[in-house]
């Protein structure tokens, strides 16, 4: 099978990014340290030839056809260990780590299963830094500030783990075929683990209905006399709504109740 006739399948959500500008600004943005590369989706290679030149790099492709691809493509670094590519699902090989060692997470995500991938990674406590390219709008949440409109429980979770900014915006063109939305290149540096799975719960109940009032959705949960307390002992006024209350609150808030 040749490079040039691989047809993208919708199935797995495949855009190639072809882009060298934007592959280059990718590279370049990657954390300085001894930590492996992990690639979700390396699809035709065309982020992994990078890589593979900077350090070695463990794939993960879940199409067959790639999979050999890839396998034609990279024999050398394959056989010099450059590259150890793991043909299947990610996520069945994912159990409370994925790799046994510290390592980076550095893709180009397929867009049906980006957020599910990025909250797994910042579950590892093996994966120490996140840098991936997803569709604009999944960034924007994880890279959130309290008050934007897009502040939500993605944005809590990471500013909770770490840090997170917007590398590089991607228009639809630097991919082959083209998708129908904007893209963006961001990183999320960690310093703590996810492990609060109460904390969680509370956020999902927080955002229910995010055009309602905090107050009102985790009433549905939790004992109103017990949140006007918080919200008091807290400062936050009754109406405030879900987006415009801080993370360190919503640590605080959590503790109270």
């Amino acid at each position: 099978m040749k490079k040039e006739s691989v047809v993208a399948k919708k199935k797995f959500g495949q855009n190639f990014l072809k882009d060298e500008t934007v592959l280059q600004k990718i590279v370049e943005a990657m954390p300085k340290n001894d930590n492996k590369i992990v690639e979700i989706g390396p699809g035709l290679g065309d982020l992994t030839k990078f890589l593979v030149d900077v350090k070695s790099v463990e794939a993960f492709e879940v199409d067959t056809d790639l999979c050999k691809l890839l396998q034609s493509e990279f024999k050398k670094e394959i056989d010099t260990k450059r590259l150890h590519l793991n043909c299947g699902d990610v996520l069945q090989a994912w159990k409370s780590t994925l790799v046994d060692e510290p390592y980076d997470l550095v893709a180009n995500l397929p867009y049906y299963i980006a957020t599910n991938i990025i909250l797994k990674a910042l579950a590892d406590p093996m994966c120490k830094n996140i840098l991936v390219m997803v569709q604009l709008e999944v960034a924007e949440k994880f890279c959130a500030e309290v008050g934007e409109k897009v502040f939500g429980s993605l944005g809590i979770i990471t500013q909770s783990i770490g840090a997170s900014h917007i590398v590089v915006k991607v228009p639809p063109s630097a991919f082959e075929p083209p998708p129908k939305i904007d893209s963006a290149v961001f990183l999320i540096t960690k310093d703590k683990d996810r492990t609060d799975k109460g904390f969680e719960d509370m956020l999902r109940v927080a955002f229910t209905q995010p055009r309602k009032t905090l107050m009102k959705n985790l009433s549905s949960k939790y004992e109103k006399e017990q949140l006007l307390l918080a919200f008091n002992e807290l400062g936050l006024i009754q109406t405030v709504r879900p987006h415009q209350v801080s993370t360190s609150d919503y640590h605080q808030l959590y503790k109270k109740i």
